[in-house]
């Protein structure tokens, strides 16, 4: 009887353990989760930055900017796709974040830009940044660098379809 309580009470400690760590960054009331770019390709002078975004606030933030040492300009992007062709744009004004929303930067939307890199993306390395937010303010983040091939949400292996 003591061993499965044990085993109860070592269960329910791993779990909150679990959740505490959740989160990788944190401002104000703003949680920022799974920050990542891809290496760069042979001759690429150009990055995308991914991240989740949760605002556990009662009021809406916003996103500012973001800024790094590792390129000469960072900006906010979205994709917008007219007439079936689809371009990359500058957000002007930040990303919104919903009171008690979340926002997700992933590839295909809104995504951090690095501009003229300063150095290629390594696989494995990580990127430093600055996250700026209208009201929760300003966190240090490092984006982990992941494979070029990377590519969240396409789990599945097309190579067997037949065209």
């Amino acid at each position: 009887m003591k061993l499965r309580k044990f085993a109860v009470i070592a269960a329910m400690g791993l779990c909150a353990a679990g959740s505490a760590w959740a989160k990788d960054y944190q401002a104000g009331q703003v949680e920022i989760d799974d920050l990542w770019v891809r290496a760069s390709a042979p001759g690429q002078s150009n990055g995308a930055g991914y991240m989740e975004i949760d605002n556990k606030a009662t009021a809406a933030d916003r996103l500012l900017s973001v800024s790094s040492s590792a390129a000469e300009r960072v900006e906010l992007h979205t994709v917008e796709t007219k007439d079936g062709v689809a371009k990359m744009r500058q957000v002007e004004g930040g990303i919104a974040l919903p009171a008690g929303g979340e926002v997700k930067l992933a590839p295909g939307g809104y995504h951090v830009m690095f501009l003229k890199l300063k150095a290629p993306f390594a696989e494995g390395a990580s990127v430093p940044a600055t996250l700026k937010f209208e009201k929760a303010g300003e966190v240090a983040v490092q984006f982990k660098v992941k494979p070029a091939a990377h590519n969240p949400g396409m789990s599945h292996d097309h190579s067997s379809m037949k065209h």
